[in-house]
């Protein structure tokens, strides 16, 4: 977003994306988990299954380690490619509310952010008509709604959808169409056309027609257009250097593993929130000891990753349903938003922040998997899986983190990578916030199971058994927040360095907070608003 927007605006611009180039033409959109290896099933070099489009990234990525602390166990999750984790994210783009830019205004904890809801509307508005988002117009409480026009229509639900759609009526819990970044219609560009999903492939496959969002088909190819934008692959960011002056000159990187040095008028760092946090610490010198931009001491702290858990359930009334093609979009077609804020301003909840509730259930194309849960071997198995195939149903609870002391990353003292440079450390611990809310979550979810008639699979472990490993969700944020101190945090509310002002951060390092809410959508609004507000510098000679 941030090099579509400068590209746009007729500044010439570098893009330094450390993975290989990407072109999701080549996308294997439609062939069949039964063609692949082990069926189409996870390994340590595809852990979300072999046509998974992230390629050269995942847990680990060779000659680039990480480490946690003693007592700590994160998981960082990378994608060395062009167009990195949107060639295969979930696409689920709710908007912020009001409430989750002033968490602290609201119930004492954490920090607000120097910005409101009403800073950042304008540009989702925007973000939302220029990558597509299908949805409804409901307007719930801190679930603000989009104005007409912006959204397109939504799929209609599946029939688990339906079926746990009516046990939250019947419980007053809202059940509303899914907000995704996947086209319902066309989206004509003279660029980079995009079409209309037509409900057939897996999104986290890549999407050849442009239908699910990525920027390998919209964002990157529309600022080449302009003539502004240069993209040079395999290029891995090492630090930022400066001046005597203390102000940025370029960047030190590694083309092909030949080190380089780029120079630029301002640069923009948009690495992820723990590899700019990483970036930023890597980038000592005289006027920056303990890393660029850290003079509030905020660079790798407050890291935080969204609260997840699961529970599977069984519906004995969809065993042996007639087999039809209930594909539609990949992503579920409805989800559970929080509805509770007013019984916790009451003090009603023992919980201060919100959660939402995603579900999944559907005749699925076939995987190994499938037999889990299936009794016996041979034909008793097979009878077992035709029975119970699209009455199975998975929830996933999604919360918000509080930031806390023991939670960030470091450089490590000893360990380096294939370039030489120290890598990250992280440290991390869950709070009793984010337990208490997993428990009260999962106890909803079971309240709706039983409305449906339905079963849990098994008994609801403790909180502590069901809570996520730290960075498992992939929603890492908060390395290097927003404020209105530069005591207290790196950045201002455009996401310049208060202590650099011609570098910018675009990326989730600069959350202040990070609410239940998908964070992609915020992330490309937030770095359109700082964009547009460094080309205004730039033309009035300020930077």
């Amino acid at each position: 977003m941030a090099a579509y927007v400068l590209a746009k605006a007729g500044v010439r611009t570098l893009l330094l994306e450390a993975g290989r180039n990407y072109d999701p033409a080549e996308t294997p959109m439609f062939d069949r988990s039964r063609e692949a290896p082990l069926a189409g099933t996870g390994t340590d070099d595809k852990p979300f299954g072999y046509y998974d489009a992230t390629v050269n990234g995942g847990w680990q990525v060779p000659g680039e380690p990480y480490t946690s602390a003693e007592g700590s166990h994160f998981r960082w999750w990378r994608a060395r490619m062009l167009g990195g984790r949107t060639n295969h994210w979930g696409r689920h783009v709710p908007r912020f509310g009001p409430y989750d830019f002033k968490g602290r205004s609201r119930d004492g904890h954490g920090v607000d952010w120097p910005i409101g809801y009403e800073d950042v509307a304008p540009f989702y508005d925007r973000v939302e008509k220029l990558v597509g988002v299908c949805g409804s117009q409901i307007d719930l409480e801190n679930h603000p709604a989009s104005p007409p026009g912006v959204l397109h229509e939504a799929p209609k639900p599946r029939v688990p959808e339906l079926l746990v759609e009516a046990a939250c009526n019947a419980l007053d819990i809202p059940c509303i169409p899914t907000r995704m970044a996947i086209l319902t219609h066309d989206l004509p560009d003279e660029h980079s056309p995009r079409q209309a999903c037509f409900n057939a492939t897996d999104c986290t496959r890549g999407c050849s027609i442009g239908a699910a969002f990525q920027t390998t088909t919209s964002l990157l190819p529309m600022a080449l257009a302009t003539g502004n934008l240069r993209i040079l692959t395999n290029a891995m960011a090492a630090r930022v250097r400066t001046d005597t002056n203390g102000r940025a000159t370029g960047v030190d990187y590694f083309e092909d593993g030949t080190p380089r040095f780029v120079a630029a008028r301002v640069v923009v760092l948009g690495a992820s929130a723990c590899e700019t946090a990483r970036i930023l610490l890597n980038s000592i010198g005289d006027h920056a000891p303990q890393g660029l931009a850290n003079s509030s001491g905020q660079v790798g702290r407050n890291l935080t990753d969204t609260v997840g858990a699961d529970v599977q359930a069984t519906i004995p009334a969809l065993f042996d349903r007639p087999r039809y093609n209930e594909d539609g979009i990949w992503m579920p077609h409805r989800y559970i938003p929080f509805w509770l804020y007013k019984e916790q301003a009451a003090g009603q909840l023992d919980f201060k922040r919100a959660y939402h509730i995603e579900f999944a259930g559907r005749f699925v194309d076939p995987v190994l998997a499938l037999g889990g849960g299936g009794d016996g071997y041979g034909a008793p198995l097979k009878a077992d899986i035709h029975r119970t195939f699209g009455a199975r149903i998975n929830f996933a609870v999604r919360g918000e983190m509080l930031a806390n002391e023991n939670s960030y990353c470091d450089l490590d003292p000893t360990v380096k990578d294939r370039f030489g440079l120290p890598v990250l450390r992280f440290h991390w611990k869950w709070g009793d916030e984010e337990l208490r809310m997993v428990d009260h979550a999962s106890h909803t979810i079971a309240r709706i199971v039983e409305r449906m008639g339905a079963k849990l699979d098994a008994p609801l472990p403790s909180p502590e058994q069901m809570i996520s490993e730290g960075g498992s969700i992939i929603h890492e944020l908060g390395t290097a927040r927003m404020g209105s101190d530069p005591r207290t945090s790196v950045v201002n509310q455009y996401g310049q360095t208060w202590d650099v002002p011609n570098l910018f951060l675009v990326d989730g390092a600069v959350f202040a907070s990070n609410p239940h809410k998908n964070a992609t959508l915020t992330m490309m609004a937030l770095a359109m608003r700082g964009m547009e507000h460094l080309v205004t510098q730039l033309r009035k000679g300020a930077l």
